[in-house]
């Protein structure tokens, strides 16, 4: 099968998977707890988008040439991808975070001045996800985790 053969496409996944895998000893050894669930949670460091985007461009690079065009696609969606991970979505995340206090900060205030309803009536609510984006340091690190996996694969093992 020759998506199978696909080795960007392969070391893209992989560095997914990487990335996603080592999120858990890092903030082990940062916070001295084990969080399983960072294994399938967005943001943290390393990024994996970026680790998988800079992974795939250096590919790429090495199976078309730095002058080629479809290492310049590759590349462009790299900074695209990188670019949304640290603006666009690490914002949306801060925001996500302001509106789950203003929202436990309204439930306080309704509830102490007696306006609230019974907490069998109590409207539960979902906190929304604050972890979307990246810090530009989670980002830098999954890029060049992403770059050493294909150097790598390249240099040593394919």
């Amino acid at each position: 099968m020759a998506l199978l053969q696909n080795t960007p496409l392969l070391l893209a996944l992989f560095s997914i998977l990487f990335a996603q895998f080592i999120k858990v000893p890092i903030h082990f050894v940062l916070t001295k707890k084990v969080n399983w669930s960072l294994l399938t949670s967005t943001g943290g460091m390393p990024s994996s988008h970026s680790a998988a985007v800079t992974s795939l461009a250096t590919a790429v690079g090495f199976e078309t040439g730095l002058s080629s065009p479809t290492f310049a696609v590759a590349a462009m969606f790299a900074g695209i991808v990188m670019y949304d991970a640290s603006g666009v979505r690490y914002q949306a995340g801060q925001h996500a975070a302001a509106l789950n206090q203003i929202r436990d900060d309204l439930h306080v205030f309704f509830k102490e001045i007696s306006r609230w309803p019974d907490k069998s009536q109590e409207e539960k609510h979902e906190e929304l996800k604050t972890l979307l984006g990246h810090k530009p340091s989670e980002v830098l690190s999954g890029a060049v985790t992403g770059i050493l996996i294909a150097i790598i694969y390249y240099n040593f093992i394919g």
